[in-house]
């Protein structure tokens, strides 16, 4: 037997290194196909009749949305993915997108493309964008993600089925129920721009004008005013009938026209307005002969000079207000003194529980002692008030309302009110019910 032919050795070609482990994520749901990606879709016509059955089937199971749905303005356009709204409240829509998708889903689409018009999402976007200075297109899909989170977690169920392709919380591992900034806040979503490239509702969704919309000075759109009418007598029909909507309309509809106020400034405004008001801080002064001497020969008239107003500033500092408001209230005093011009000889502190303390003059506000910690009875600070000399022009009471109050003083009177939760304002007592401030006084909640 001949030598065998040794056979060559073949070498195991090398293996490339493993790719790094992918991040376990949520499964994105499947976009839609784009409009216009298909010739059949670049020469379908708009259906008008589907889309505006859609609305009408939109309208009967979201009765409260009716009047937001109807103001909407249909614009055809090739170029929009699906369905895309601008601030202007025009609806843009794709031929392909009406064509391919069930009326019933069709109506869903409508109240989440007007959901983002009622919920000024593109104000709120453009805010966001200006002090977190996050522009460009992978910012503005983040803001559109995020506002669909708000809207997708309630409004579908209930006869409007969930279109194919919304997005929804729980892709992030999100909670429902949060608002658009918040959802920015809490997630990145770095990983799903590139996934949702499609999603585009239009500048009405983020404040970033598309390039196919029409513009302010474009037609059919409605003004700020008309928005403003649409808005009102949408959050007015589901406080109507608040059964109908869920939390998230209701909750949108109390704040919609009622945005937080800015307590300081209405605070130093009402005292200004009380101090300024006329027959407060004036007098008689012969320093001066009234003009109207001249009329009468041989008769000095004195004139009427302004005196600047002295102001009594009346602080709750009964059990039931926390140190953290009696430091706000030190802070109000303060306020208070540069709202009369800076005199600050002319505000005295009156601090008051079941009796009222020694009435003085402020040097600096951290100086003020305040002394209590009993019942409340703001009476016995006014009455003191109204005792020292000279006479305040106005009175400022700071409180969380749990008090007696006085009868109408003869000067005019501010009332600070700290705010308090629903509930019993006495532990011994579930049953007492803490009197409103009188209507002679200007109120204005701190806080």
């Amino acid at each position: 037997m001949t030598g065998a032919v040794p056979r060559p050795r073949v070498l195991p070609r090398p293996m490339a290194p493993p790719p790094p482990p992918r991040p376990v994520r949520a499964t994105v749901p499947a976009p839609p196909a784009a409009a216009g990606g298909h010739a059949a879709d670049r020469a379908l016509p708009l259906d008008m009749e589907k889309l505006l059955t859609a609305r009408l089937h939109a309208v009967k199971v979201r009765p409260y949305l009716a009047v937001a749905l109807f103001a909407l303005q249909v614009v055809e356009d090739r170029s929009v993915p699906t369905m895309a709204v601008d601030a202007h409240w025009r609806c843009y829509v794709s031929p392909g997108f009406v064509a391919r998708t069930p009326v019933e889903e069709l109506a869903g689409v409508w109240v989440h493309e007007v959901s983002h018009l009622l919920r000024d999402h593109h104000g709120r976007g453009e805010r966001y964008a200006r002090e977190h200075e996050e522009y460009g297109p992978g910012e503005r899909l983040r803001r559109n993600i995020a506002a669909d989170f708000e809207i997708n977690d309630d409004i579908y169920g209930d006869g409007l089925p969930r279109p194919t392709g919304a997005v929804l919380p729980s892709l992030l591992r999100l909670p429902d129920g949060l608002l658009m900034e918040e959802y920015l806040g809490r997630a990145s979503m770095t990983g799903l721009v590139a996934e949702l490239a499609w999603l585009d509702c239009g500048g009405g969704a983020d404040g970033e004008e598309r390039p196919w919309e029409l513009g302010a000075d474009g037609s059919h759109g409605l003004s700020r005013q008309q928005r403003d009418a649409v808005r009102f007598r949408v959050a007015e029909g589901i406080k109507g009938r608040p059964g109908e909507a869920p939390e998230g309309w209701r909750r949108w509809a109390d704040e919609a026209f009622h945005p937080p106020q800015p307590w300081r400034q209405l605070l130093g405004a009402a005292v200004r307005s009380a101090a300024g008001a006329p027959g407060v801080g004036e007098n008689h002064s012969y320093r001066r002969p009234s003009r109207r001497s001249a009329a009468v020969p041989g008769v000095l008239l004195p004139s009427l000079r302004r005196i600047p107003p002295r102001v009594c500033v009346v602080i709750d500092t009964s059990g039931s207000v926390s140190d953290a408001e009696l430091g706000s209230a030190l802070v109000e005093v303060a306020a208070i003194s540069r709202a009369v011009g800076g005199r600050r000889d002319l505000v005295s502190v009156i601090s008051c529980d079941a009796a009222a303390g020694i009435a003085g003059p402020i040097c600096r506000a951290e100086d003020i002692e305040l002394i209590g910690g009993g019942g409340t009875d703001l009476r016995s600070g006014f009455a003191l008030a109204l005792r020292s000399g000279p006479r305040p022009d106005v009175i400022v009471a700071l409180t969380d309302g749990q008090t007696p109050w006085p009868a109408q003083p003869p000067c005019r009177t501010v009332v600070g009110l700290f705010p308090r939760p629903a509930g019993p304002a006495d532990e011994e007592d579930p049953d007492y019910v803490p009197d409103r401030p009188p209507p002679w006084a200007r109120v204005v909640t701190i806080g």
